[in-house]
Order: C-alpha cells, then structure tokens, then sequence
C-alpha cells in the first residue's frame, strides 16, 4: 500500500511521506497546508551545502549561469542578486484567461511538495511563505495562457512571493506587495535560486492535471447512474451485466463497472416487468461496462502518473549528496511529457464517455426507438418537450472529439533551439478539463432526459440506486408536463452532479 500524507482535523500535511491526487484537490479546494518539520531540516541542509558550493565557484545552472540559451553566460555576485527576480519578471508573460483559485491553489501545492524534497537547494523560508500563502488566501493572479509545459504561470505566482504582481485577497485583486500585507506575510528578497527553482518545473501541468483526474473520477460514476437510468427508461435488460460474463474478460474497470451497475439496479420493478421486451439492446446500453470500464482503466493510468509525478523532483539542476560534497546535476525532469501523453489519453477517454451519453440521450428522445412518447412529453406537437438539449449533448460531444486530438504531439523548437522539444503538457491539461465541463453538461442532459422516461413507467419502481437518484432530481427538477425555458433544468442537474448530492444518493442506496 503506498503512503500517503498524513491528513489531520487542521489540513493536510506536505512532506516527504506521499501525496495523492486527492491531497492537491483537497488543498485546491481550500485546505489548510501543514508543513512536515523532517522535510524542512533536509531543505536546511541542501541550502547550506549549496552555499559552500557558492564559495568554491562551481558553475550551478540557473545560479551562477543565465538559463535557456544563456546558460554559458557567468553571472557576477551582483548580477546573482538580481537574477532571480529578473528571472521571474522576464517569465511572467502569460496571457488569456486568469486560472481560478482552485487550480492556482494546487499549482503551489505541487510547487511545495516538490521543494520539500529537498533537492532544489532552496531556503525553507520559501515553502514556508507559499504555505502562509495558501493558508490565509493570498491567490497570486496567473495567466492561464502561453505556457508549452512550464516557466509561465509560476512566474506570476513567484513575483507574488516577493511583493510583485497581483493577487486575490478578500475579494479584492491587489498588488502582490498590498495583499501579502492585508494577510500578515512578509515580503521577501529572492534568495538562492529562489526565482529559478519556481520555473523549472512541471508544476502547471502537474497541479492541473491532478484536479483533471479528480474530477473525471466524479463523471465516470454520474456516467454509471445515468447509463443505468436510461437502461430503465428504454426497458431494456441488465443480462449484459452479468458478473459470470465480465469474468470471461476480466478487465478491471469493466468488472467495476459491470458490477456498479448491478447494484444500482437491483430491485427494478421496471426491469423485472420489462426483462423479455429485446433480447439485445443496442451498445450504448449493452456495453456500458466495455466502455466506462476503459474509461476507469485509462483513469487509473493516469490518476498513478500524476501521482509519480505530485511526488517527484522536476528541477533543473537537482542537488544529490556524493559524500563529501553535493552534486548538482542538470537534466530534463522538467520535461512534461509523462503528464502530457497520461493527460491527453484522459481527454480521448472523456470524449468516449461523452459520445455515448450523448448517444443515450438521443434513444431516449426517439420515440421510433425508444417507445415513448415523442421527445418525453404526453402533449406533443403544441409542446416540444426534450427534443432539444440533446442536440445540447451532440454540440458538447463535438466538442469533445476535437479536444481529443492530443497536444502533446505539437511540439515544437523554443529559446533559440536550446529548448527543442517541449510538451505541450499545459495543453493537454486545460484540454481535460474543458472536456471535464462539457461532459458534465452531456451527462445532464441525460439525467434530464433519463428522470423523464421513467415517469412513463409508473407505477413501477426504479432500482434501488437509479430510484433514488431519481427521488434527489425531482426534488430540484419538476415533471415535464409542458414546455418552459430547459437551461435552468439543466443547470439544477449539473449542481446535483457537481455537489455530489446523486453520489450520495446512489451511496445511501447501496448501504
């Protein structure tokens, strides 16, 4: 079993025990960051042997060289004062959108946890000020825009640390310097490597990436309950289900899946009445397991990268002990290319998911497939019903295939060729969880639609969980009866999804 960090009453603690996906979206979210005292001791260390590294003239990539191209360039003790901070000031030119405050929020938490490794040669004043940061909601203002995998949006988080550009505090976005006073932090000078260390590595990528992963697993579980409403509203048959023929390809989210569904469903009087009306449904019902089961698969793949990548070191250079004397050695951790491709194979997973919600939808409404009444509602023709938000679905779904195409594969030559072959890891990254957003909206319209089509079966009972995630939808979203304005049914049912209000149900159910 791997160790993950320890999590108290007062926040999670960051250090060199593990750190999982779900620890960075819980500090996101806004938990308090304890910092692990042994780690800050093993930063001390490193710091003062670079220091002695300093006083024998050793050439230190990024300290007492430019960077990039730059890298033959000796810097003088009085060009090393100013360099860090020039460092970030030159970096910080993102451009676009700001990130929210939740994916900034974890950007510095996997930025802390990559520190406290002590391999960066960094003062633990640093850590200790981002961690005050977190802690009393100082939320530098980042750019979401510009990056190829890295060196963007740490810059303007990084200047923040020093009293430069802007933050959110209290509601308010401020000069850097003027929120870390209204919070009680003190503004720093740039210290050893200070203004580098924040630059150098996958971060961005890492940070959102792990929030991408956290909430796919929220939308493959909407996916399975949604699947299972609709296999109720179309009468079909749960024989695809079975656990003996999962067995026969035992893939592990197919089995889960498979699995999920058969408890959701079980105690379906719709079902049971209804268990002879096809012999065979069409795939998007029968092979719900198939699909949502590699969705799973693909999500544990990429849930056991990023966490590699929360608990590693991206630096460059990284300081290793030979005994007498460190080493720093320059490399390539920053490149982003384990994230990049984990992350792109997220968002083709997503549009999976989202092609066969959206093909649901459509049955649903389909009164020359599904039986029902045409588009869901008794009084057609004056009444148009659900016959449009699942074109909603398909326009989403669109969507979605195209942010599939990966990004990782554009690549292309940086900083006078020095920088040669980058990621595009920040792509593949804002790329999921844009898919994330439009596969929430696909899924709520199947819920919509799915909650509709049961009405048609009453008296009869959905299953245990389907039932109950039914009995929370109606009780934000009335019966359609007549045509009225749909987006605000939609948006009740996405906030059901997003609150883990259907989740609930489905567990309560279960219990």
């Amino acid at each position: 079993m791997t160790q993950q960090s320890p999590v108290d009453s007062t926040g999670i603690r960051l250090g060199k025990a593990r750190t999982c996906v779900a620890d960075i979206a819980a500090i996101a979210a806004g938990a308090q960051v304890l910092l692990d005292p042994p780690a800050l001791d093993g930063m001390r260390q490193t710091h003062e042997r670079v220091l002695l590294m300093m006083e024998r003239k050793q050439a230190i990539y990024g300290l007492t060289t430019g960077v990039g191209d730059l890298y033959t360039q000796t810097l003088s003790s009085a060009e090393m004062a100013c360099a860090q901070l020039n460092m970030l000031k030159s970096h910080a030119c993102g451009v676009g959108k700001p990130y929210t405050p939740a994916e900034v929020r974890a950007i510095m938490a996997t930025l802390i946890k990559s520190l406290l490794q002590g391999a960066s040669g960094v003062s633990t004043s640093l850590v200790e000020t981002m961690a005050a940061m977190l802690n009393a909601g100082v939320v530098p203002y980042a750019p979401s825009g510009g990056s190829v995998g890295y060196l963007i949006a740490t810059a303007h988080i990084g200047l923040v640390i020093f009293g430069e550009g802007q933050a959110w505090y209290g509601g308010e976005l401020l000069p850097g310097r003027e929120a870390m006073r209204r919070a009680g932090i003190d503004v720093r000078e740039p210290g050893l490597r200070e203004g580098h260390a924040l630059l150098s590595g996958t971060y961005e990528i890492t940070g959102i990436g792990a929030l991408a992963v956290h909430r796919t697993a929220q939308l493959i579980e909407t996916a399975d309950v949604a699947g299972a409403m609709s296999l109720e509203g179309l009468r079909g048959n749960s024989r695809g289900y079975d656990e003996r023929l999962q067995l026969l390809r035992p893939h592990p989210g197919q089995v889960e899946t498979a699995r999920r569904l058969r408890e959701m469903l079980a105690g379906s009087e719709i079902l049971e009445f209804n268990q002879h009306h096809r012999l065979q449904d069409a795939l998007s019902l029968r092979c719900i397991p198939q699909v949502h089961g590699a969705v799973r698969d693909a999500l544990e793949y990429c849930r056991n990268v990023l966490d590699i990548e929360i608990n590693s070191v991206t630096d460059n250079p990284v300081f290793v002990d030979e005994g007498e004397h460190l080493a720093a050695l320059p490399g390539g951790n920053g490149h982003g290319a384990p994230t990049a491709l984990a992350l792109d194979f997220l968002a083709i997973a997503i549009a999976h998911l989202s092609t066969m919600s959206q093909a649901r939808s459509d049955r649903l409404t389909n009164e020359h497939i599904s039986g029902l009444p045409p588009f869901l509602v008794a009084q057609s023709g004056a009444n148009s019903g659900l016959m449009i938000p699942p074109y909603v679905a398909a326009a989403r779904a669109g969507e979605n295939r195209a942010l599939a195409a990966p990004a990782s594969v554009h690549t292309v030559s940086t900083c006078a060729s020095q920088e040669d072959h980058i990621s595009m890891g920040v792509t593949a990254a804002q790329k999921a969880m844009t898919a994330i957003d439009n596969a929430l909206d696909i899924l709520s319209v199947e819920l919509l639609c799915a909650a509709q089509a049961l009405e048609f079966h009453r008296p009869l009972r959905a299953g245990n969980g389907t039932g109950a995630v039914y009995d929370a939808i109606r009780q934000r979203v009335r019966v359609l009866e007549s045509d009225r304005e749909l987006h605000h049914d939609l948006r009740a049912v996405r906030d059901l999804i997003q609150s883990g209000v259907l989740a609930q149900a489905v567990d309560r159910a279960g219990s």
